[in-house]
């Protein structure tokens, strides 16, 4: 049990432009799922994160492509507001996603297909991205009012990801559906306060996760901190069993990632270590940890080893979590950690 590499299920952050001695320990004791890469600071609130140039993101990149367990690498480049590589440090434009179906059709094929290249050769594995959630309220401060819906038209979502899963597809890299269940109704932003998205999840919202998850490139799907009551009462999403249960009913073997987990929707009810744990139970394969909205080197070490003694107490608990190591494995074979 003690050489159960637990930490294939944790998806981590860290400040600063070189790994970290914790993030190194992490992966020799417990084996490491992914990296993911910021240019934000949280913490000094300024762009000095882990992002400077094109070729310093290259050299970081290729010293955790070493690290133990060969993490994944994974990174926010939705276009616009949401891109961590900006073209004022070299990297290559792309657009938010609002202004992205009003472009011509092969504007769009090219500034994907040159952004997810340039991802890939840089070192990424995954582009955390498209987005999804269909815009049904534009003032959201998380979702509409700040560009990250490609509309509220379900076709031409498909349309916009069908490009995007091209390019994907073209250039080896993985991306990730968000946010399950859809936070385009949400009145707040679940970076900071609860979400209640009851009364806000449709049908065809719920479909286009079901449809679009069967065929996106890298199986990836990032399960959201918003609450619908109709489901589990007060129980966020990504730490519900029922919630999760309709979707692994509907994709099976999708690689389930929860939004990151140092969100106050969720700290709120769940601190780090249990939202671990929970997260696992429910039926989820990786945790995003960014330490970047919390500072907690100690904690995610602390989480990993609760992981371990979890699986180790708990036949059931152990079943669960070597089924979400598979898949995490499986999809390492996909994407090789090297570009």
């Amino acid at each position: 049990m003690n050489r159960l590499n637990v930490g294939e299920c944790l998806l981590v952050g860290f400040r600063g432009l070189t790994i970290p001695d914790w993030v190194r320990e992490l992966a020799s004791r417990y084996g490491l799922g992914g990296v993911i890469l910021f240019d934000y600071n949280c913490q000094t609130k300024s762009y000095d994160n882990n992002i400077a140039s094109p070729e310093q993101v290259a050299r970081l990149c290729n010293e955790i492509h070493a690290l133990p367990s060969n993490p994944l690498l994974f990174v926010d480049q939705e276009g616009g507001k949401v891109r961590r590589l900006k073209e004022s440090k070299g990297f290559a434009p792309l657009p938010s996603h609002q202004n992205f179906p009003s472009l011509p059709i092969s504007d769009r094929q090219q500034l994907v297909t040159s952004s997810l290249a340039e991802q890939r050769r840089l070192g990424f594995h995954f582009d955390l991205a498209p987005v999804i959630d269909l815009n049904y309220n534009p003032k959201n401060p998380d979702i509409g009012a700040v560009e990250r819906s490609f509309g509220e038209d379900p076709e031409s979502v498909r349309e916009q990801f069908a490009i995007w899963n091209e390019a994907a597809k073209q250039t080896g890299m993985g991306l990730c559906l968000k946010h399950f269940p859809g936070l385009g109704g949400a009145t707040v932003n679940s970076h900071h306060e609860l979400t209640d998205l009851t009364g806000t999840v449709t049908d065809e919202q719920l479909e286009l996760f079901y449809e679009l998850g069967n065929q996106i490139q890298g199986s990836a799907i990032l399960v959201s901190h918003g609450i619908v009551n109709d489901w589990e009462r007060e129980v966020p999403v990504s730490m519900s069993q029922v919630a999760i249960s309709k979707l692994r009913a509907r994709l099976p073997d999708a690689l389930l990632i929860t939004d990151d987990i140092q969100m106050q929707a969720l700290q709120q009810k769940f601190p780090t270590r249990v939202a671990c744990e929970r997260a696992i139970d429910v039926g989820l394969d990786l945790i995003c940890i960014g330490n970047n909205l919390m500072t907690d080197d100690a904690g995610l070490l602390d989480a990993a080893e609760g992981l371990r003694r979890k699986a180790g107490e708990s036949a059931d608990f152990l079943a669960k979590i070597e089924k979400s190591i598979f898949r995490i494995q499986q999809i390492k074979k996909q994407f090789s950690t090297h570009a």
